[in-house]
């Protein structure tokens, strides 16, 4: 394996003594999420990629659960995304970020790791063809699993992502 092929594993790859060597360590969850982004930074590499957006409320304020946010997501969350819409060729458009209002936990929207999106027959028949079923959520959703082991969760009226 390459060190490139490491590095998108989730491994931390660092050189020691000019090449000489290089050691592997498990990375963070932070390492392999990214940096934070801005709301601005954000939704300008969504829409430099062709991923859209829309807000119920009209808006990105991340304090008003019917606002779509973006401030604070994992750079990781955003590449992650993007990748899913090259991949399947679909049209994406996310209907929630890291807004208040949805469930808490170490990988929640809040902290940056998902991002919800809406069910096309598209999104959904990529997702069921090329991820692993994995059973059901404790509320029932249906989950798949990427090989990068990101989890898309059918909530029904979209779909939960989680990029680890």
């Amino acid at each position: 394996m390459t060190v490139k092929h490491l590095a998108h594993r989730g491994y931390a790859v660092v050189a020691v003594a000019a090449a000489t060597a290089v050691l592997l360590l498990p990375a963070t969850s932070a390492e392999a999420s990214g940096g934070k982004l801005t709301h601005q930074q954000a939704a300008a590499k969504l829409r430099s990629a062709g991923v859209s957006w829309t807000s119920s409320g009209h808006c990105s304020d991340r304090n008003r659960k019917t606002c779509t946010s973006f401030s604070q997501i994992n750079s990781g969350t955003v590449d992650g995304i993007i990748a899913f819409k090259r991949a399947g060729g679909c049209r994406i458009t996310i209907t929630g970020g890291t807004e208040t209002g949805h469930a808490g936990g170490r990988y929640s929207h809040w902290n940056g790791y998902k991002v919800d999106i809406t069910p096309t027959t598209c999104v959904t028949r990529y997702i069921k063809r090329h991820y692993d079923y994995i059973g059901r959520r404790g509320d029932g959703a249906p989950m798949y699993r990427t090989p990068a082991g990101n989890v898309y969760a059918n909530e029904g009226n979209h779909w939960d992502i989680t990029y680890k």
